[in-house]
């Protein structure tokens, strides 16, 4: 992929040159009335909000907004504070996916990212590849299709990330997916490269337990998600990254 930056009138934009004609972004591509209007979008549960699948001239892709959690969201809502274009939420994960989808790694591919400037703060949209015909790890729990074999290709899949040195900074089972015998991981807002070090990886799958266990894995019960989710999990991620290191 080769990507191109391209300024706008409060901001600019960074976009995949392979998806946009004559070198150019058309910026109505981040609103989502646009779509709207042509009756070519779809809502999705995303978490703080913002996210919507369009049926775009390049494929099907996910477009979100960057909106803040928490209780600051009370008081800044969708605004950031501007230190730098290559700092901003939208372009660094922009950067970050493209790095890891051209290693290899199961992301969705960033197709564009944009930010807009407002005073001293920015705003900012982030336009992926969809993973077509995908289920969140979440879902399966609420399902109950989950297994040990599902969270032995889980595990399996997060130490090749974190064999590569691939920081998630969020990972639950709402930012896991599977599609047929593969396992994506999406989201990387605040994500980074690191050096591997068992640290920081093991805090990631601490924090991944605790989204396990709150969505009711094993039933809710501590035995049973021991022996049917986290055992086969960490094995197969204990020998997926020793393969790998």
């Amino acid at each position: 992929m080769q990507a191109q930056i391209q300024t706008t009138a409060d901001g600019a934009i960074v976009f995949d040159t392979g998806v946009a004609a004559q070198g150019r972004f058309d910026p109505d591509w981040f609103d989502p009335a646009h779509w709207r209007a042509q009756g070519r979008s779809a809502n999705v549960d995303g978490g703080r909000g913002g996210v919507i699948i369009i049926d775009a001239p390049f494929g099907h892709c996910v477009l979100r907004h960057y909106r803040r959690g928490g209780m600051v969201a009370r008081l800044l809502g969708d605004r950031y504070l501007w230190t730098g274009a290559e700092r901003t939420r939208s372009f660094a994960e922009f950067r970050l996916l493209a790095d890891l989808h051209g290693r290899g790694l199961h992301v969705p591919a960033p197709v564009a990212a944009r930010y807009r400037r407002d005073g001293v703060h920015y705003h900012a949209d982030l336009i992926t590849r969809r993973i077509e015909d995908a289920t969140t790890l979440a879902g399966l729990l609420a399902q109950d299709r989950c297994s040990a074999e599902i969270a032995a290709r889980v595990g399996a899949a997060i130490a090749e990330f974190h064999a590569a040195g691939a920081y998630h900074a969020d990972l639950n089972a709402h930012n896991i997916l599977l599609a047929a015998d593969t396992v994506w991981l999406v989201d990387f807002d605040r994500g980074e490269l690191r050096t591997p070090n068992r640290v920081w990886q093991l805090a990631n799958l601490v924090r991944l337990r605790r989204s396990l266990c709150k969505l009711g894995a094993g039933g809710g019960d501590d035995a049973a998600f021991e022996h049917g989710w986290w055992t086969p999990l960490m094995a197969a991620y204990e020998r997926r990254f020793g393969d790998l290191t």
